[in-house]
């Protein structure tokens, strides 16, 4: 038996893409809207968090730095070290940023909506893969 947990985080962040063939090229923002994901299979017996695989709160606090350090209200290429932060680079980059600040917890993946209509969905990605940037 598996627990998939999600919590949901927001922010206000512009990005631009140098090298896109349409309006994306300029300097625009978005409300973006992000998952964490994580899993477990152990729920503890005992202490402060009987009952649970993973606490709600210690994830919350792993992405509220995360948000406030890096995502709201910067410009992503700045932020995040990127030349074209897409959707897809930005969910890797949130995803490894947080298993290096909260490794005790197992993110297993990160959603990241950059309209109400588009979103990213990654899940466990072999290490390696996202470009260099600002992780912490």
């Amino acid at each position: 038996m598996t627990f998939k947990l999600s919590k949901q985080f927001r922010f206000e962040a512009s990005h631009q893409l140098p090298h896109h063939d349409g309006k994306c090229a300029r300097l625009h923002g978005h409300s973006w809207v992000g998952w964490a994901h994580a899993e477990g299979t152990a729920i503890r017996r005992d202490g402060p968090k009987q009952g649970m695989v993973v606490d709600y709160g210690d994830m919350g606090s792993a992405i509220k730095e995360m948000v406030e350090r890096h995502l709201d209200h910067w410009h992503l290429n700045t932020s995040l070290g990127m030349e074209s932060p897409t959707s897809e680079l930005v969910a890797g980059w949130c995803l490894e940023w947080l298993r290096r600040k909260a490794p005790s917890i197992n993110w297993t993946g990160v959603t990241i909506e950059e309209t109400c209509t588009s979103r990213c969905e990654l899940h466990d990605p072999p290490t390696g893969i996202m470009p260099a940037g600002n992780i912490l």
